[in-house]
C-alpha cells in the first residue's frame, strides 16, 4: 500500500491505506475521528460532512487519493480555539435531537457562513437542503444559523 500524507485538523498525518479508500474510513479506521458519521454511504444524506479547504465535501464517496495536501478539518477540529458562534447557536437553539445528523449538518452550516456570512432563509435552505435530519429539526437548524449570522 502507498504513504499517504493528510492534514487533518491542524495536524499532518501519514498512512498506510490504499488511495480508494473513502475519507470517512481513513477518519473514522485509522484516525479515530468518529465525529463524521456513516448514514447512506452514497453522499445523499450529508452526515459523514466534513471540509476539504473550506469546502464542504462527503467524506463517505470522496476518495482519500482526492484531499491532495488540502486541509481536512473534522466536526472535532472545528472551533479548536474554542466554540464558533455556530457552535454556540446550535446549543442555544437547542438543535440536536438524537444527535446524529448533527456532525455533518454543523460542518455544512459552517461551510455555509465561510461563504456567505449573512445568508437569506432562501441560501439557507438551499444550502443545507441536502443534509438529512432524521428527527426534523430543521427549523431550529436554520435558526441557529440566522444566529450565528447575526452574532458571526
Amino acid at each position: 500500500m502507498p504513504t499517504l500524507t493528510l492534514h487533518v485538523n491542524g495536524t499532518r498525518r501519514i498512512l498506510d491505506v490504499s488511495s480508494d479508500t473513502p475519507l470517512l474510513w481513513v477518519l473514522r479506521d485509522h484516525l479515530a475521528l468518529t465525529g463524521a458519521k456513516f448514514g447512506c454511504g452514497v453522499g445523499l444524506c450529508g452526515s459523514c460532512t466534513v471540509h476539504i479547504g473550506n469546502e464542504a465535501v462527503r467524506s463517505c464517496t470522496t476518495p482519500v487519493r482526492d484531499v491532495g495536501d488540502r486541509e481536512v478539518t473534522t466536526i472535532e477540529g472545528l472551533g479548536a480555539g474554542g466554540p464558533l458562534p455556530l457552535q454556540r447557536a446550535w446549543e442555544a437553539e437547542r438543535v440536536s435531537q438524537c444527535g446524529y445528523c448533527q456532525p455533518g449538518q454543523i460542518m455544512n452550516a459552517a461551510a455555509l457562513l465561510l461563504e456567505n456570512p449573512h445568508p437569506s432563509e432562501a441560501e439557507i435552505d438551499a444550502a443545507m437542503s441536502d443534509n438529512l435530519c432524521p428527527c426534523g429539526t430543521y427549523l431550529r437548524i436554520r435558526r441557529a444559523i440566522r444566529r450565528a449570522a447575526e452574532e458571526g
